[in-house]
């Protein structure tokens, strides 16, 4: 059994060329031209494709959407900073300025489609190493 993400957008190619240069990750072909995987270092994969034209585009929200965690870190904001200004420079769109929390720091993104997207750092704790 494998597990991936999946996500419907109106340019496949284009938003699997934002999470690929935004995650430093691999784009691969899919299963059609409307098609494309986002693969991980760590083999989690997004798949992006173009719903049928025949069916209303999904709908977007919060409801679920995809959180990329950075590692913990003992000052998160301006690691997330960083990612944040990568996710700009790539197309996205702020929704939410970065802020920090007592779990770490975090902001929320448009991709280039408009599907909003998490950008998350952990605060590490004083006992953990990573």
């Amino acid at each position: 059994m494998q597990i991936s993400w999946v996500l419907a957008a109106e340019d496949p190619a284009r938003l699997a060329s934002f999470y690929s240069e935004l995650l430093h990750a691999t784009v691969k072909p899919g299963v059609a031209k409307h098609h494309c995987i986002v693969e991980f270092s760590d083999g989690t994969r997004l798949e992006i494709y173009r719903p049928s034209r025949q069916r209303p585009f999904p709908i977007r929200g919060r409801a679920l959407a995809p959180c990329l965690k950075l590692p913990p870190s003992q000052e998160p904001l301006p690691e997330l900073q960083r990612l944040l200004n990568t996710s700009l420079q790539c197309g996205g769109l702020l929704l939410d300025e970065a802020r920090l929390e007592p779990f770490g720091a975090e902001a929320w993104v448009h991709d280039p489609e408009g599907n909003p997207l998490l950008l998350l750092v952990p605060l590490a704790s004083a006992g953990l190493t990573s």
